[in-house]
């Protein structure tokens, strides 16, 4: 599917500005960096990653799955991933004065770290459990109601800007890897998991497939 394919993409490139971010924001910390990378950062975040990435996710694939495919949008992966994407905004609103401060105090700058290590990790794991479960699962439950394509869209003048804003800091700041963050495969890599999710199993499968499941265990 066009769509999903166009979405991994972009998740790379969102994964490497993660990266630069700390790295950036490791640099403020020693009292070096440009205060004019962090506007840049955000309008990456804010423009690419939200307008064009996050919005395509939420107004074409999750509503696709809602209102074709017959998911629910109230609870569930759909509504934990979009009320992700919430709470990452808000920390967006955090850090957008801080990462352009040209003299952040010290109680600034340890803000400044704490919201930029909450930012990436939970963007981190919120892009593997996309890539794991939405995606592939989505995919296949659309096909099921005969939906096999989704629409995708350029980016807009202002998107490529800072998509280009992007790629120019992963260069300037190469990626900086932490070796602190759960990343892996499958509901357990969601943020929401256990809380506002109870994950796919629980809350997508059907009679069928619980039948299925137990059929293959007991042949085992």
């Amino acid at each position: 599917m066009q769509l999903i394919d166009d979405l991994r993409r972009e998740h790379e490139l969102i994964e490497q500005v993660l990266g630069s971010l700390r790295a950036f924001v490791t640099a403020r910390l020693a009292g070096q960096g440009d205060p004019a990378d962090g506007a840049r950062f955000m309008a990456f975040f804010r423009r690419y990653a939200g307008d064009f990435h996050h919005h395509k996710e939420e107004e074409v694939l999750f509503r696709a799955l809602a209102e074709r495919a017959e998911l629910p949008a109230d609870r569930g992966p759909i509504a934990a991933l979009t009320g992700e994407h919430r709470r990452m905004t808000g920390l967006l609103d955090g850090l957008e004065g801080l990462l352009a401060a040209p003299a952040p105090s010290a109680a600034d700058l340890h803000r400044m770290e704490a919201l930029a290590v909450d930012y990436s990790r939970s963007l981190w794991r919120h892009i593997d459990a996309e890539n794991s479960v939405m995606f592939p699962e989505g995919e296949e439950r659309l096909r099921r109601f005969h939906v096999r394509d989704l629409p995708s869209r350029p980016m807009t003048a202002e998107e490529t800007l800072a998509w280009e804003a992007g790629k120019d800091l992963v260069a300037v700041h190469p990626p900086q890897h932490d070796a602190e963050v759960h990343r892996g495969d499958g509901c357990i890599a969601c943020p929401s998991y256990g809380t506002t999710c109870d994950g796919l199993e629980a809350e997508w499968w059907t009679d069928l497939e619980w039948e299925e499941m137990w059929e293959r265990q007991q042949g085992d």
